[in-house]
């Protein structure tokens, strides 16, 4: 048994890593996201080798200015992205992601499917779910690697929900530890994936005419977000000190990215289109899999009812009579885009869909259907975009050699316009004339040094964002920093004679906080964790 369960393992990572051979031929897909990811993944490992085991801040954003992108996007992507950049040539890291964590998306899947289907068709829909078109689109159009991690999640999220039935606490200390993870991974998924648990939940507590899982819910969604408050409450606390509000721009909104939607952006066009094919082919598939299968509603009543619950109202939440809810319900709306809800609807479609099929040429005529529509909408719709090796290069260049990169607009100081700064702006600039001599000690990551001589009344100002975290001092004493309009660029008033200053990215009250709820969080799961469990659960798993 134990080496057929290898051998399926071996399979499925053999699948995975036939999802991204193109990568060796045509170079890496370049999506949308994709140097967000590899320019956060190249500074984290920078970071790490300055000793900053958690970056916050990151220093070469902005050509050098910063962002404070590390203290609002969750750590568990870049983290993975530079840890595999640590052992592997850059070129190579994005597709030894893209498969680590397609396999891994495969592995969660077959665990949830081996509670009623046997090996071989557990192996199927975890196959299925980890090569699934809507994860082809995020590899090769989107670059959207951290919801794609996410993806590992969903399987795993079902399989707790109806654990919620069972006696003992480890169900609910499980969930708990899925949706921290949610919260670590990526925030519009968490959103999903917060809500999916609570209508899953209401649903079971239906299904079993009992409040018990909707109780044992709330209790696994208090210990999640307690775990995960070493992130998330510095992310709810300092967003009013970003451009927060970016992310709902025009062209990213909820109400621009509804099924075939149309904006006056040729290229949103061209892309909507395609995943909105994608979207009704899935849709499509999940519905007939839902009729198929409804002989597994007198086998496995509630598993066939929540997978084909969830499938539906993943579906529904796509199109443009929802639009109420998405402005209305707390955070929905910085879930963004409508269609990435096929996240959650492939998870039930994996499952249901092999229920549906029994014949392994059913199965096989359904993926190449679904991998036709991929494949046509690369040709007829719209074609990935590829990097090449030298591409990748020239971004680890530009890490190395401190140049920088563009940053992204919501994580500057709040109120600040980016696109007016001065790229050629030295690290040090007297305002009211030319500081008689300026030494450059140290202008690290969080930590600045640097000594002025000057004649008269000076006001610095340094190529660096004003971000409140940041702690100045001159000759040892705190003093008050001053931002530039428009810019939003520190700046600091001096004194005549020698004025020794020095800059430290400060750990603020709030990170503090969060980090003291986390380990609070954390011996809570652990006492319940050694708490003995009832002797009934000790006698089932016997």
């Amino acid at each position: 048994m134990f080496k057929n369960l290898i051998s399926r393992l071996v399979a499925l990572g053999a699948v995975c890593f036939l999802a991204i051979t193109p990568f060796f031929w045509r170079g890496v897909p370049s999506g949308h996201d994709f140097e967000f990811h590899l320019f956060s993944w190249m500074e984290v490992l920078g970071q790490w080798k300055h000793g900053i085991l958690y970056p916050r801040w990151a220093a070469l954003a902005h050509w050098g200015y910063g962002e404070a992108r590390f203290l609002f996007y969750p750590p568990a992507s870049w983290a993975l992205g530079a840890a595999l950049g640590a052992i592997l040539p850059w070129k190579l890291v994005p597709g030894a992601y893209c498969w680590t964590v397609l396999t891994l998306a495969g592995l969660s899947m077959y665990r949830l499917a081996r509670e009623w289907l046997p090996s071989p068709d557990a192996f199927f829909a975890a196959a299925l779910y980890a090569v699934n078109p809507y994860h082809l689109v995020i590899v090769y159009w989107r670059s959207a690697f951290a919801e794609l991690l996410a993806a590992a999640l969903l399987p795993l999220l079902l399989l707790w929900v109806l654990r919620l039935k069972e006696p003992g606490f480890r169900p609910v200390l499980w969930l708990s530890l899925t949706l921290a993870a949610a919260w670590l991974t990526n925030a519009p998924a968490a959103v999903m994936i917060h809500y999916s648990v609570a209508g899953l939940a209401a649903l079971l507590a239906v299904l079993e005419r009992s409040w018990r899982p909707l109780g044992r819910t709330a209790l696994a969604v208090a210990l999640g977000a307690g775990l995960a408050s070493f992130y998330l409450i510095p992310a709810v606390y300092e967003e009013s000190w970003v451009n927060i509000g970016e992310v709902l721009a025009p062209g990213v909104r909820p109400q621009d990215n509804f099924l075939f939607t149309s904006i006056p952006d040729v290229d949103h066009n061209r892309f909507n289109l395609m995943v909105s094919v994608l979207a009704v082919v899935e849709i499509s598939a999940v519905a007939a899999a839902i009729w198929l299968s409804r002989a597994w509603h007198v086998k496995q009543r509630s598993p066939w009812i929540l997978l084909s619950c969830w499938g539906g109202l993943a579906a529904l939440t796509m199109v443009s009579i929802t639009n109420l809810f998405w402005q209305h319900l707390p955070k929905l709306r910085f879930v963004q885009l409508p269609w990435r809800w096929l996240l959650c609807l492939n998870a039930a479609l994996a499952v249901l869909l092999t229920m549906a099929t029994r014949r392994w040429s059913s199965r096989v005529l359904a993926c190449v259907a679904l991998l036709a529509v991929i494949v046509i909408a690369a040709y007829r719709i719209q074609p990935p975009w590829w990097d090449s090796a030298s591409d990748i290069e020239e971004m680890s260049d530009a890490i190395a050699d401190g140049t920088g990169y563009e940053g992204t607009d919501e994580y500057v100081p709040a109120g600040v316009d980016p696109y007016e700064l001065n790229k050629d702006l030295p690290q040090v600039a007297a305002s009211y004339h030319e500081a008689k001599r300026t030494e450059v000690l140290q202008w690290g990551l969080v930590e600045k040094h640097f000594v002025v001589h000057t004649d008269g009344l000076e006001l610095l100002t340094l190529r660096l964002f004003n971000y409140p975290a940041w702690e100045a001092t001159v000759n040892g004493k705190p003093v008050a920093t001053q931002t530039t309009d428009v810019t939003g660029l520190m700046q600091i008033p001096l004194m005549p004679g020698t004025n020794d200053v020095r800059l430290h990215f400060g750990r603020t009250r709030d990170r503090t906080i969060g980090g003291l709820v986390s380990l609070i969080s954390l011996g809570l799961l652990i006492g319940a964790w050694i708490k003995p469990q009832p002797k009934t659960l000790v006698r089932q798993q016997m």
